[in-house]
């Protein structure tokens, strides 16, 4: 199963507008994708709630995971947008 680990770069970590981004994203892909953490287990990354449980900060750890086709493509892009500052995109976007 392709796997991608990446470091979340907003200030925030994967709370309010940065994990609704996220969640939006993922929700969009032809694939099922999950994220987990270290010391989590694998939830759904196109549930916000979800997401948000697993409490993840600035400069922690992902894993994304998903098979099928586009899942390289879908978690290459997922990776991408976890690893800009959402914060900071937004409020400048």
């Amino acid at each position: 199963m392709p796997a991608r680990t990446v470091k979340v770069a907003s200030s925030s970590g994967l709370h309010s507008r940065p994990a609704a981004l996220f969640s939006q994203a993922a929700s969009e892909q032809p694939v099922a994708v999950t994220i987990e953490t270290a010391g989590a287990a694998p939830v759904k990354a196109s549930s916000i709630l979800m997401l948000l449980t697993l409490d993840v900060g600035h400069g922690d750890e992902v894993t994304l995971r998903a098979e099928g086709d586009g899942a390289e493509e879908s978690l290459d892009l997922l990776a991408s947008l976890l690893q800009k500052n959402l914060d900071e995109d937004f409020r400048n976007g």
